[in-house]
């Protein structure tokens, strides 16, 4: 068998992915079967829960394996795709000529699903979720307000970054390799939270324009956010672009 290297440089997580990968590449693990469960693979490779949850999520994400509610993790047969793909760019808001933008993270902490919140993200209600909240300001006039809920398990080691100048979409995909497939935006009017209203300098009950996403990777929802806009200085761009593959 196959071994993790402690003395490569590659992080364990991707050592353990192409380890996996090559198995079903293969066909010592065969579609359909289902994999070993979590413990027996920390056995197998002398890793922990952590580096074998990561690897298992990518290698959902690139279709080697689905999960099944209930049941566990199975191997799926990958269908490559030919053609035209589509790919989409998101930007949290649109950077406008002569503003000065500053994020403040207000909150960055672990907590579990309240407020139905493990309905929205598809996850059962002991789990723990992350939850980061950041205030945008431009010019000094705050403008946006934004709350994030991740499920931990899917990127425990977001605690450890720096969310203030970077979007947590594009941490996603850059630091963590975490592949964004789709985005469902609702756009709303809500009326502000005293909360809200006393951080956006706006009184309570003011009428704000109100964000909701659901972020997925392939099936997997990692990330439910709630922005809520109290200026029209900035305005929400969500971007599709079309690319040959």
């Amino acid at each position: 068998m196959e071994l993790i290297d402690r003395e490569n440089h590659q992080k364990l997580y991707i050592q353990l992915y192409e380890i996996i990968k090559k198995k079903i590449e293969n066909n010592e693990w065969t579609v359909g079967s289902q994999i070993p469960n979590e413990q027996e693979i920390c056995n197998m490779f002398n890793v922990s829960r952590v580096t074998v949850r990561t690897a298992v999520l990518e290698l959902v994400r690139h279709g080697f394996l689905r999960r099944q509610q209930g049941k566990g993790t199975f191997i799926c047969q990958r269908a490559e795709h030919e053609g035209l793909t589509m790919s989409m760019n998101f930007r949290e808001f649109m950077h406008e000529e002569g503003f000065t933008f500053s994020t403040n993270v207000l909150a960055r902490t672990v907590m579990m699903p309240l407020n139905s919140l493990d309905i929205r993200l598809d996850i059962q209600e002991d789990r723990h979720i992350i939850y980061i909240k950041r205030l945008v300001t431009v010019d000094d006039e705050p403008v946006l307000l934004q709350e994030a809920y991740i499920p931990y398990h899917i990127c425990p080691l977001l605690l450890e970054e720096d969310v203030k100048n970077i979007s947590l979409i594009e941490l996603f995909e850059k630091k963590f390799g975490i592949k964004i497939t789709m985005i469902k935006n609702h756009i709303g009017i809500t009326q502000l939270k005293p909360d809200e209203g006393k951080l956006l300098r706006l009184s309570e009950g003011s009428t704000a324009i109100l964000l909701t996403q659901q972020i997925y990777s392939g099936d997997t929802q990692i990330m439910y956010a709630r922005s809520v806009k109290g200026s029209d200085k900035i305005k929400f761009l969500m971007e599709l672009e079309r690319k040959a593959a």
